[in-house]
């Protein structure tokens, strides 16, 4: 299905989707857009908290923000304010098509989905080689362990990965579908201030950066004690510098990690300890301070998680343990980026997609200590 245009648009706003890695897999979309309607003014309406992936992004000339405390008709009669002749809706949800709505935006584009297809002018049906993230019951895991195959891994294909359900909106309107690799950008400004702020500024080793969190829920966290045998591994064989990161929810695992790999003072900012380096900023940085931190860093050592798409879209190579979820449906980058790492168990009940697991952890327990290190070794060596 396409989309025809008389005139050409003008003024488009996209309403973005709420969260981290998802925007970052959006960006693809975003880029083929821009191609599309090159003289467009393109406005980007995002929750508060994602405002700042999309600065500097070459796709948009504007963004607009709403808190979670905003109404919907009150953010409707602000947009209207905007007089954009398209919008574009990324999420599936009914209140991203009633926003528009609301805005009185005379050309609505975005996905076909239960209750809300009325609001849009054009419902653009679901691609060809989608597939659904479904949660898997307690007794469905336990029947694949019982046949001991997945009937998931079968059927995916590089087409199969969710950046591609935005490049097919894109596609609607006319743009270029295909695929290309996500991308943020960062200023040489904003990596001369963190290298300052988290007193990185005189050290020589090879920043090594480790994301030991993942909001989601544990199903998505290979286990700290792991996390901190590769560290320490990794360092001995590298001397590298490492920077642990997360969000405040991930401050109390961070010390943990930071103490057991060497410093006896997890304090916020970096410090030399016994000739080797390591430094825990978790909780302290902005989102803008961590992506320069990622730009900075050699490689990420993290579960799957939003600065996992964050880094790789920075041109960072990031090392995953996957588990409850599918590095086919939701892996970083350019679906088949050789530059990165994703490692799997042989666990026939992943991906589950819950966010505990209902039995004994088996697909991130099964991924080694030695593969993880090998694979940090192996990515910074290319």
């Amino acid at each position: 299905m396409s989309v025809s245009f008389h005139p050409t648009p003008l003024r488009i706003l996209v309403r973005g989707v709420n969260w981290l890695g998802d925007a970052v897999m959006t960006t693809p979309a975003l880029m083929r857009l821009r191609e599309k309607f090159p003289a467009a003014h393109i406005t980007m309406l995002t929750h508060e908290k994602l405002r700042d992936v999309y600065l500097h992004h070459p796709s948009l000339d504007e963004t607009i923000t709403f808190s979670k405390d905003e109404g919907l008709f009150a953010l409707g009669r602000r947009l209207r304010a905007g007089k954009f002749d398209l919008a574009l809706v990324l999420p599936n949800s009914p209140r991203s098509a009633m926003e528009v709505w609301l805005a009185r935006i005379p050309r609505r584009v975005g996905g076909e989905w239960p209750w809300r297809n009325w609001f849009l002018t054009d419902a653009i049906p679901t691609r060809a080689g989608a597939v659904k993230m479904h949660k898997r019951t307690e007794a469905e895991v336990h029947k694949l362990i019982s046949e001991a195959s997945s009937p998931l891994a079968s059927r995916l294909s590089p087409s199969s990965h969710h950046l591609h359900q935005y490049l097919h909106l894109v596609a609607a309107l006319g743009a270029d579908g295909s695929a290309m690799p996500p991308m943020l950008a960062v200023t040489e400004d904003e990596i001369t201030a963190a290298k300052k702020k988290f007193g990185l500024e005189n050290i020589s080793a090879p920043i090594f950066a480790l994301n030991p969190g993942a909001e989601y829920g544990p199903a998505k966290r290979w286990p700290a004690e792991k996390f901190i045998a590769a560290a320490r591994e990794i360092q001995t064989r590298t001397n590298c510098h490492w920077l642990i990161l997360g969000g405040k929810a991930d401050i109390q695992t961070s010390e943990t990690i930071a103490s057991a790999i060497g410093n006896r003072q997890p304090a916020a900012t970096v410090r030399e300890h016994g000739g080797s380096a390591i430094g825990n900023v978790a909780g302290r940085t902005s989102l803008r301070e961590l992506m320069a931190l990622l730009k900075l860093s050699r490689v990420l050592l993290t579960n799957d998680t939003g600065p996992m798409h964050v880094a790789a879209a920075l041109g960072t190579p990031v090392v995953v343990p996957f588990g409850s979820t599918s590095p086919e449906l939701t892996g970083p980058g350019l679906p088949g980026d050789t530059h990165h790492r994703l490692l799997k168990s042989d666990a026939p009940c992943s991906p589950c997609f819950l966010r505990a697991c209902p039995i004994d952890f088996r697909c991130m327990n099964g991924i080694s200590v030695e593969r993880v290190v090998e694979a940090v070794i192996t990515t910074v060596r290319v």
